[in-house]
């Protein structure tokens, strides 16, 4: 059984720990990754957490928000042994429900390539207006 959890604390080691199960791992900048990692875990504005019997932390949704009109999902990802089992797809549903629901919260993300087919199953759309302006330090790199 998958057990759900909103806003709960993550500390830098086990979320380091599941990065390296999951293909999240390779979106984050090479440039003070842990420091970066460690404000993402205390600074984002919600949270949504997937664990499994055991206690192991094997999925996760993290989005800033405005609590009335828009989330924007900054990170979700999957344990890689868990994936194609609806968690993510949960995780998605939970975090939007949290901050206020799909009648008033519009959800918004920048996906992977890799993961379009699976924003269009969960009912998301691509936009071609979308502009984002990257940071100037992003190294490409894997945590391992």
């Amino acid at each position: 059984m998958i057990t759900y959890r909103e806003n709960e604390n993550l500390s830098f080691e086990e979320y380091y720990d599941f990065l390296k199960r999951s293909d999240l791992g390779g979106q984050y900048p090479k440039e003070r990754f842990e420091e970066r990692i460690r404000r993402l875990l205390v600074q984002r504005s919600i949270a949504i957490t997937a664990r499994n019997d055991e206690g192991k932390l094997i999925g996760i949704a993290f989005g800033i928000t405005d609590f009335v009109y828009f989330l924007f999902v900054t990170d979700l990802g999957v344990d890689r042994t868990y994936a194609k089992q609806g968690i993510g797809s949960e995780l998605l549903i939970r975090i939007q429900d949290a901050v206020g629901g799909a009648d008033d919260i519009t959800v918004v993300t920048v996906a992977h390539e890799t993961a379009a087919g699976f924003y269009e199953k969960c009912g998301y759309v691509s936009e071609d207006c979308l502009f984002w302006k990257p940071c100037q330090l992003w190294g490409e790199f894997k945590v391992t």
